[in-house]
């Protein structure tokens, strides 16, 4: 597991300890998305900004491969098609031309985010994983939170507020290889009553009590008295009392800038100082303080330090697990396909609700660069990348018809006039059209060549000779 604390020095310079240690002071006067735009003025490099300093170093930095390599990067990070966790996508990246892959998430404070990695290279392969939280200050430079460019343990990152986040994979240059991500996301803590889970939570944060005079700073988990309470996080109880309001009630320190607030307990089975784990037994449901009138319930309370009550729900809330993620077509990957029918919408994310970015007419080409469940990511000939249901798609490897060229033709490496061209076809050579783009049409020739010639407006070709 890698976590935002081991990797701390690739995310925040020493200069600026300081502020993250009195960073919820600071929030009263400046607000969080201030602070990280501080920190992103002084902290060390990532390992993608490293890499992009030695490409400079090494005077690459003004060849088109870098910069395309940059423009990839950027685009990723800036344009990452919103997706649910869980999520899982497999695909391939090409040496031929730098590339990176976004996935923009929705993380709720307390949520942990999860990613795992994984890739098939024949060489050694550098994979740089970076997780970015976005601001809403839309002139404000999304923060890296997460950086690093191993790919042997899985990436575990908490959200200490609600934001969006970009998960960014890109290879070093001059590298191919097939990868395989999986995104998940969960609550934080373990879930502090045994045998239980968040729909046993019957009153929520910020509900009125007292009539108004006060406001119910956590939630409440019912269960039978006497069911185990066990800690939600590691750390060490901090006080072990009996209060009016809370009853028999535990506190426990955890690692971070937490309390935990474990009340109305029938009994207590800790002393005050004593380390815990997640699991360790802190004491049993009960209804003591002022829940006597009410039936056996854990109160369970989260407090920051410098801030006071948070919502709890995000740190326990894990959604239903699932036994596997959709299988995903992966034999697709690397190759071109095309549209079966006009009007087939390509959309920002692998979703039917996401926004439609164009509607493709039949045979519309393109590559695919991943699958995701029943979606797969395209590339189209002008380097639009958006989201296609695979039903909707064929191989772009089975002609559509054989025709034979009248006079010379240019075979063009894209499909647009300033492309440059591949080689002359001469007249009477054969060629299999395979989709189309625009104006022109997508075609091998009968020694195997794949490229693009303008349509028939522009040419005379025989068909079906």
């Amino acid at each position: 597991m890698i976590t935002e604390t081991p990797i701390k020095s690739h995310l925040v310079h020493e200069a600026t300890k300081s502020l993250i240690v009195t960073g919820t002071v600071c929030a009263f006067f400046l607000g969080c998305e201030t602070i990280d735009q501080i920190q992103n003025e002084f902290r060390d490099l990532t390992p993608h900004e490293m890499y992009q300093e030695s490409l400079i170093s090494a005077g690459l930095n003004g060849t088109a491969l870098a910069l395309e390599w940059l423009e990839a990067s950027e685009s990723a990070l800036m344009q990452a098609p919103e997706v649910e966790t869980p999520f899982q996508e497999e695909g391939f990246f090409s040496d031929a031309s730098p590339q990176a892959r976004g996935y923009k998430i929705s993380l709720r404070r307390g949520q942990q985010l999860s990613v795992s990695l994984v890739t098939e290279t024949e060489l050694p392969l550098r994979m740089f994983v970076d997780i970015y939280r976005l601001q809403t200050n839309p002139d404000a430079s999304p923060f890296p939170v997460i950086s690093t460019e191993s790919t042997l343990q899985s990436i575990e990152y908490v959200s200490p507020r609600t934001a969006l986040y970009v998960v960014r994979i890109q290879p070093e240059l001059l590298r191919n290889g097939r990868y395989r991500i999986q995104l998940t996301a969960e609550g934080s803590m373990a879930f502090p009553v045994k045998d239980r889970n968040t729909l046993a939570i019957l009153s929520s944060f910020g509900v009125e009590r007292d009539g108004g005079r006060r406001q119910h700073h956590g939630v409440d988990i019912f269960a039978p008295r006497g069911t185990p309470v066990i800690s939600a996080t590691p750390g060490y109880v901090s006080r072990v009392e009996n209060t009016p309001i809370g009853g028999k009630v535990v506190w426990v320190r955890d690692q971070g800038p937490n309390s935990i607030y474990y009340a109305h307990l029938d009994s207590q089975v800790v002393a005050s100082g004593a380390k815990v784990e997640p699991g360790t037994l802190l004491g049993f449901v009960g209804n003591t303080g002022n829940a006597r009138t009410t039936p056996p319930h854990l109160h369970f309370g989260v407090y920051r330090r410098g801030e006071g009550p948070v919502d709890p729900y995000y740190f326990l809330y894990s959604p239903p697990a699932l036994s596997s993620l959709p299988a995903n077509e992966t034999q697709v990957l690397g190759f071109m396909s095309r549209t079966t029918n006009s009007g087939i919408r390509l959309r920002t994310s692998p979703s039917q609700g996401s926004q439609i970015l164009r509607e493709m007419k039949k045979n519309t080409s393109f590559l695919i660069l991943a699958t995701t469940g029943s979606w797969q990511r395209v590339l189209l000939p002008d380097d639009q990348v958006g989201f296609v249901a695979s039903r909707l798609t064929e191989n772009a490897s089975i002609p559509l018809r054989v025709t034979q060229i009248e006079y010379p033709v240019r075979l063009m490496s894209a499909p647009n006039p300033t492309a440059p061209m591949i080689e002359l076809i001469g007249p009477g050579s054969g060629i299999s059209v395979l989709g189309n783009f625009n104006s022109y049409h997508y075609v091998q020739t009968q020694n195997g060549i794949l490229g693009w010639i303008a349509n028939e407006q522009d040419l005379a070709m025989v068909e079906d000779r």
